[in-house]
């Protein structure tokens, strides 16, 4: 009987849960290791600030779900991963042997790499993970007491951008909904080198799609942007030209703002040479197996992918959740194909789809696959993608309550193929 270790508990770590237990049943041990006892719904953090959702409307006790599904369930937070001794060292001391660790960890939240930035001694807000939402509700509250600018985006060397947008555009929604927004300038600041890029190189006519946005809204933006630093109220940014020499300065006030940090390896795993690249990602094959530990697979925002192309300022590739669905079920497969003495031969599609919520409409868009040159690429926008979100968030809840590993995108994807043929594109 094989020992099965997921490290994490997040939108990777707890599907790879359910389909590795549905995939080898009771002949092998699946383990889960979390620092939380819960499940956070991250797609819906930018509902929380402005009171749409509670925290506690996105989370979900894992351990009955867990033992339900006959999933050994550790609440208690990692320290170090051991490949040479197949062993993760938790913080208490103990340790858990494995026999294959797949690591599903997230992100480290690199606040610490700009002075003044994030919620924990700086001055910026985050939705990065739901107690900073938490934290940004009450800001968000002592806002709406006396409005005034806002600054909203993504820092150099952030990797995921649709959050920063769709924080912008739900903000810009309840403002007009409280008839205020005429008291609020708001910018959006972001390392991409145009809007709608999304580290991805743009898909369809995302750049279109949300300049328009953006400018029928009144909103500035400042692209090919670093934050040097944040003080009380202000934020001080240099935008660069497309060689990446500076080209001006900007101080901008604020009294409410939420910056997207850049993202690093978790520190349990940062410094394991072989494992991980220099940012602390995990570095994986085709079949999402460590290149070095071959008992060691990685899903979701935890691994290693090289920037898409050279851009002025840094510019991370994003892990959408149809990309870790597909690498989920790649890597449940592969364990499964080791366990009965064959070679790993699946391999994750790594297609892209996303529903950007902009609080009464949004954007979706499908890349396939995510990286370019692409065989399909789409976007198209409208109130049915706000709905749309609303309805994944439910579907997806109610699928980790359940013990499902069903998978959504595909599904998603498979209808959307069909509009997107129906009409031609």
């Amino acid at each position: 009987m094989a020992r099965i270790v997921i490290l994490g508990a997040g939108i990777g770590g707890v599907p790879m849960a359910y389909e590795m237990k549905e995939t080898v049943g009771k002949k092998h041990d699946v383990i889960v290791i979390s620092d939380s006892p819960t499940f956070h719904f991250v797609p819906s953090n930018p509902w929380v600030p402005p009171r749409w959702r509670t925290p506690e409307d996105l989370k979900i006790e894992l351990a009955p779900v867990m033992k339900k599904k006959g999933i050994e369930f550790i609440q208690k937070a990692a320290a170090k991963v051991d490949p040479v001794n197949n062993q993760v060292e938790l913080v208490d001391g103990s340790e858990v042997a494995y026999d294959f660790l797949i690591i599903a960890t997230g992100p480290r939240l690199a606040f610490d790499e700009i002075p003044g930035l994030g919620p924990n001694g700086g001055y910026t807000s985050s939705v990065c993970h739901v107690d900073h939402a938490a934290v940004a509700a009450e800001d968000w509250d002592k806002f709406m007491e006396n409005p005034g600018p806002i600054v909203i985006g993504a820092v150099q060397g952030a990797s995921c951008y649709g959050p920063a947008y769709e924080y912008l555009m739900i903000l810009e929604t309840e403002l007009r909904n409280k008839k205020v927004r005429d008291k609020v300038p708001m910018t959006f600041v972001t390392s991409e080198p145009y809007i709608g890029h999304l580290g991805l190189g743009g898909v369809g006519d995302t750049k279109g799609l949300m300049e328009s946005a953006l400018r029928e809204k009144s909103i500035k933006w400042i692209t090919n942007a670093k934050v040097d630093k944040v003080e009380p109220g202000m934020m001080f940014v240099t935008e660069v030209d497309e060689d990446g020499n500076d080209k001006k300065k900007h101080e901008l006030p604020f009294k409410h703002s939420m910056m997207l940090p850049a993202f690093t390896g978790v520190d349990a795993v940062r410094n394991v040479e072989g494992l991980v690249n220099p940012r602390g990602f995990v570095l994986v094959d085709d079949h999402q197996r460590n290149t070095t530990f071959k008992n060691i697979y990685s899903v979701g925002v935890c691994i290693a992918i090289p920037p898409l192309e050279k851009t002025p300022v840094p510019v991370g590739v994003p892990k959408t959740g149809y990309m870790i669905e597909s690498m989920v079920t790649t890597t449940a497969h592969n364990i499964a194909d080791e366990l009965a003495g064959k070679e790993p031969t699946h391999i994750a599609t790594w297609n892209a789809l996303c529903l950007a919520d902009f609080g009464d409409s949004g954007v979706a868009f499908l890349a396939m696959p995510q990286i370019p040159p692409r065989n399909t690429t789409w976007s198209a926008e409208g109130k049915w993608v706000h709905l749309a979100k609303i309805g994944f968030e439910k579907y997806f809840m109610r699928k980790v309550r359940k013990g499902i590993s069903e998978p959504y995108y595909e599904k998603l994807m498979l209808k959307l193929l069909g509009v997107v043929r129906i009409k031609g594109h």
